[in-house]
């Protein structure tokens, strides 16, 4: 889905929140927030523990009022709305948890209608939504059930199905991944991507796992320190990485394009005596990883090029790769190679240098 020429449908301005500790003292842990979520988008913040993630998103709906700051969402200012207004808005900002937080002496059917019982609405109603929704998430006829006869992957379908109840606009999501297992980590972001377009639902997504941006993001936010340290498209985000806080987070994924046997012999200074070779890790995305540029360049620079590793994968609807490659350690052929790839959106890294006798 393309999610650049959407208008925002929730936006953060100048947020500022603090915490007082056991000490006394007082602890900032979001610095002058502001971002802006695109209609029907799958936005992904990340960032290590601490980083101020949960923060921010419980600021969203206002669990967690901000000390400082705007927060706007479909053009109404939830920090200036009166609490009527407030609370009919949230019923649109659907909130998601990492562990379910269903009420064990409730059916199923009880904890999906939750939101309506509070709101006042009427049991036929009630039951009429919850049966609905429990269908439309793979639970039909489960509405009598109750949560400890559920597995992990089933209680989260339950929440998402609660959280819709309320006729959710948007979708905050706080690790809503990190308890299960990865199978059905797999089936729970399907379901959300479905959701998201079958529902025109805007889904935000709180997580620590890159494997989760990359499945289903189409935006990312890298946070750090309680500050934005970069955002951009998931595709963008991958390919060219620029805060340290988010080539931290993927160099586990990246590094898994370079086998061990190259890592051991890589150097980061030429060796004058003997013949050296020069590394690149080249990073495709979008329509890049669709073009034959290895081949086209080894024709336009009348070089060898050797292919020691890479590999294919999506982010979002993005094909996206990285091929790490060797080539003459020619300083021309060098400046050549990362004009050539760079004009055409290939992201050219440097990884060292290996020697040969």
């Amino acid at each position: 889905m393309d999610t650049q020429a959407q208008e925002p449908i929730l936006e953060l301005n100048g947020i500022y929140k603090s915490f007082v500790d056991k000490t006394g003292d007082k602890v900032g842990v979001l610095q002058d927030i502001s971002l802006a979520i695109p209609q029907g988008s799958i936005t992904g913040i990340i960032g290590k523990s601490g980083a101020g993630k949960s923060t921010l998103l419980r600021c969203m709906n206002l669990l967690e009022r901000p000390d400082q700051g705007n927060v706007f969402f479909e053009g109404t200012d939830l920090t200036q709305a009166p609490r009527d207004i407030l609370r009919q808005k949230r019923h649109h900002l659907g909130m998601i948890f990492q562990h379910f937080n269903l009420l064990s002496r409730r059916t199923l059917e009880d904890n999906v209608a939750l939101p309506l019982e509070i709101a006042g609405h009427p049991k036929a109603k009630r039951r009429k939504t919850a049966q609905s929704l429990l269908n439309r998430l793979g639970l039909s006829d489960r509405e009598n059930d109750y949560p400890s006869n559920l597995s992990g992957g089933q209680k989260q379908r339950v929440a998402i199905a609660r959280a819709l109840a309320g006729n959710a606009r948007v979708l905050l999501c706080d690790e809503i991944t990190s308890a299960l297992d990865p199978e059905t980590t797999t089936d729970i972001l399907h379901l959300l991507r479905t959701l998201r377009d079958e529902l025109n639902l805007t889904i935000i997504l709180i997580t620590h796992e890159m494997s989760v941006i990359r499945a289903i993001c189409d935006h990312v936010f890298v946070m750090d320190a309680g500050k934005v340290a970069e955002q951009g498209p998931a595709e963008h985000i991958f390919s060219r990485p620029k805060h340290p806080a988010t080539q931290a987070l993927l160099k586990p994924f990246l590094k898994q394009s370079i086998p061990e046997f190259i890592q051991d012999r890589l150097q980061e200074k030429l060796c004058e005596t003997k013949e050296n070779k020069a590394i690149l890790r080249l990073i495709f995305s979008g329509a890049s990883a669709q073009e034959p540029l290895v081949s086209q360049f080894i024709r336009k620079a009348h070089t060898d090029v050797n292919i020691l590793a890479g590999f294919m994968d999506q982010i979002g609807d993005t094909t996206f790769g990285t091929l790490v490659v060797e080539i003459p350690n020619n300083p021309a052929i060098l400046e050549q190679t990362c004009t050539f790839l760079s004009t055409r959106g290939v992201a050219v890294e440097q990884l060292g240098f290996i020697t040969h006798d």
